[in-house]
């Protein structure tokens, strides 16, 4: 089988690249991990009784990382979805085994760099590769550091955190058709590459180098989509685009819902936040820029505006009418025009009184 990526090279590219995180006692890590944990579980609730959605399978406890431990996470679930794909997609393509040996440590070592990169600023993550339904993965480190750099109580952003997150899980457990819709349209956008004439596996290569170079040198303006994307693979990625940008526009109107109610100093919080999430210097805007992250900042607002329009609109149990199939998630066009997508699933309907 072709060998795409040395996992265990980089396993051990993102542990040695990983920055260490803020400097805490054990009895410090021990008291975040136990808070974490248990404002996981307060923020489940605070998620149920706002949203209204009910987890439908049983929900796998959260996960409290360090670094190291979030990127290894991470390349299991790669792991087990790229190989896979990889295989299926080589076919009879199978190169030497000294240029596939090469080629994937230069790969794995690349791979790592990126890894170690995200593993110094994800706050937490619902990781959906590993294993069905997914876990919860809280990277308390960066929580850490992030509280202590913008001078919030750290209760009250240990909370809105896991918010956030929280309202990922309950997306993808009280959704059960959720992680296979997209997963399948991950594997779509694999499928579509065939149709370009370069194989999928060296477009592959050739974007994820570009990412790690990125990290090294922030002067670069390559486009990784421009790299890996065919013709073919925009339709998918328009729906992955939606669907991201609804999740995470979700999560922001959440926390904000909820925030007010249950997190004394929210609005310090938010502004603070909000401060830091725009702010960075060169190296750090251009690095988000091309890994993505800079469009996933543009997505929470996005997504935040449309749920807040609907929710206006037609109040959250009309909302969650969005969860019902995968034809009733807005389309990318939607985004911006709430009562497009309320016209389509709804019918016609008049406004109701607004909502925070």
């Amino acid at each position: 089988m072709a060998q795409f990526v040395d996992w265990d090279l980089a396993a051990a590219t993102a542990g040695a690249l990983s920055k260490s995180g803020p400097a805490v006692s054990y009895e410090e890590a021990t008291a975040v991990v136990a808070d974490l944990r248990e404002l996981t579980e307060e923020a489940a609730g605070h998620v149920a009784a706002y949203t209204g959605l009910v987890s439908q399978v049983d929900v796998p406890p959260v996960r409290v990382v360090d670094r190291k431990d979030w990127a290894a996470v991470n390349i299991a679930g790669l792991k087990q979805v790229i190989g896979p794909l990889v295989s299926r997609l080589s076919g009879d393509k199978q190169p030497g085994a000294l240029t596939e040996a090469i080629g994937s440590r230069v790969t794995g070592v690349q791979a790592g760099t990126i890894l170690a990169y995200l593993s110094g600023r994800v706050l937490g993550q619902y990781e959906v590769f590993s294993g069905d339904p997914g876990q919860l993965l809280l990277n308390a480190p960066n929580i850490v550091e992030v509280e202590r750099k913008i001078n919030a109580d750290p209760r009250d952003f240990r909370l809105w955190v896991c918010l956030h997150e929280v309202t990922h899980r309950t997306q993808f457990t009280a959704v059960p058709w959720m992680r296979g819709y997209f997963l399948g349209e991950v594997q779509a956008f694999v499928d579509a590459s065939q149709s370009g004439g370069e194989h999928i596996l060296e477009r592959l290569r050739r974007g994820v180098a570009t990412l790690s170079d990125a990290v090294r040198d922030p002067d670069s303006r390559s486009s990784v989509l421009d790299i890996v994307q065919t013709p073919g693979q925009k339709a998918v990625l328009d729906r992955l685009t939606a669907l991201m940008t609804l999740l995470e526009g979700h999560a922001e109107f959440v926390m904000d819902g909820v925030g007010p109610e249950v997190i004394p100093t929210v609005d310090s919080i938010r502004a603070k936040f909000n401060q830091r999430r725009e702010s960075g210097n060169p190296l750090e805007k251009a690095i988000r820029r091309l890994l993505g992250i800079e469009v996933k900042m543009r997505q929470y607002a996005e997504g935040r505006k449309f749920v807040h329009g609907v929710v206006e609109r037609v109040g959250m149990d009309g909302f969650n009418q969005v969860f019902s199939s995968p034809l009733t998630l807005p389309r990318l066009d939607e985004l911006g025009d709430p009562d497009a997508w309320v016209t389509r699933v709804h019918g016609a309907v008049g406004p109701i009184p607004s909502v925070g």
